[in-house]
């Protein structure tokens, strides 16, 4: 099966195109006036058509001020020979990273392929005091073992689940069901590292009425910088407008954590067993998902589930009061968007906020990072579950009235 590295072709197609053709900025110019990309900085460029859209380069000159290479701006962590570190069944991430079409069974393959394939191991930590150095003996760093890289600070105690280990599990569930590994990858520098399956089974949301599809995944993170748990976490996603709809629901799990500790691994096990508890999540999902269907909702009900979840005192600055119409105006779009396409329920004020929250919402990256993959990094650390969890339980409150 072969394999491609979307970063480098992204690079070669940009650097072919203009080698081509003997006047370079001709060259790219024609592929603006094309409407094929558009300059968005200075010899900063977007894809505007084509798999890589969305994609952003920049261009490299000399000192002549030629065009001299073309380089993919992604902020993922990069392998040693610069490829995207992530694997993907199919082209996710704006097309990043190393593809695999209609995936792979393999974990060692994965595990490579993603960057994955590195241990973890913990260092003492050492100080400097007058010309001395000293070790702190209640105190850890863990380090990549293939690069020395530091990832965080730890106790004394702390035993590094490796990626291996921690992933390993789910190839049960590969190879049980007629599934394939979707995405894995790594992230800050091998901080924070996941994997994520996709269950064999579509969830269906009133099978009866608006027929509505959620394909349900399976989404293990690790971390190693000190900070963070293993954790597992069942996520449902919409398909027809990419909204992953993870929240809560009556007496289903959704998520389970590990610290790492020595006995870890044992409590990963008992992680796979309690896996078999999710398809009653999605089954309640689906049922309480077809109940919000079922409730109609007025603009005055939807405005107040906002002004709950994103409550304006009286007294607020006038920048905050700017900030909260525009989140209001943005919510009503989406609301009228999924209104005319499921009806004005409880189901399409959900739809709003968790689009809203998934694509709308301000985010600032980090400095290596892009916007895009800063959401893209939100939604899978699910920094806004918490919200999307009370906007269930408020909507489904409206059935009661």
């Amino acid at each position: 099966m072969s394999i491609t590295d979307v970063n480098t072709a992204f690079a070669a197609e940009k650097a072919a195109q203009i080698e081509s053709v003997g006047a370079p900025e001709r060259a790219l110019q024609a592929r603006i006036d094309r409407g094929e990309v558009r300059m968005i900085g200075t010899d900063t460029y977007e894809v505007l058509t084509g798999w890589d859209q969305g994609e952003t380069f920049t261009v490299s000159r000399n000192t002549e001020g030629q065009i001299q290479q073309i380089l993919a701006n992604h902020g993922l962590d990069e392998q040693a020979d610069g490829t995207a570190a992530l694997y993907a069944s199919s082209p996710a991430w704006h097309g990043l990273g190393q593809i695999i079409p209609g995936g792979t069974t393999d974990i060692d393959e994965v595990l490579r392929l993603s960057g994955l394939d590195f241990e973890v191991t913990t260092v003492p930590a050492l100080y400097e005091w007058q010309g001395e150095t000293r070790e702190h003996a209640d105190q850890r760093h863990t380090v990549r073992a293939d690069t020395g890289a530091a990832l965080g600070a730890v106790g004394s105690r702390y035993t590094p689940i490796q990626n291996r280990a921690g992933f390993v599990f789910l190839q049960e569930l590969v190879s049980r069901y007629d599934v394939v590994w979707e995405s894995a990858g790594l992230l800050r520098g091998g901080k924070r590292v996941f994997v994520s399956i996709r269950l064999p089974e579509t969830v269906t949301v009133d099978a009866e009425g608006i027929n509505d599809i959620v394909v349900p995944y399976i989404a293990v993170m690790n971390d190693h910088s000190g900070n963070g748990q293993f954790q597992c976490v069942v996520t449902p996603w919409r398909p027809v407008c990419a909204n992953t709809e993870r929240f809560a629901v009556r007496d289903a799990v959704t998520r389970w954590a590990v610290r790492h500790t020595a006995g870890a691994t044992s409590q990963i096990k008992e992680v796979r067993r309690t896996l078999g508890l999710s398809s009653h999540y999605f089954e309640q999902f689906a049922a309480e998902e077809t109940a919000l269907v079922r409730t109609d909702i007025a603009i005055a009900d939807f405005h107040q589930v906002i002004a709950d979840l994103w409550p304006l005192e009286e007294d607020s600055s006038k920048r905050k009061q700017t900030n909260h119409s525009a989140r209001l105006d943005a919510l009503d779009e989406v609301f009228a968007t999924e209104t005319a396409r499921v009806g004005r329920t409880a189901y399409a004020a959900e739809r709003a906020i968790t689009g809203y929250l998934d694509h709308l919402t301000p985010r600032r990256p980090p400095q290596s990072m892009t916007e895009e993959i800063a959401r893209a990094t939100a939604v899978l650390e699910g920094a806004d579950d918490e919200i999307k969890s009370k906007a269930h339980r408020r909507l489904l409150q409206l059935r009661t009235r």
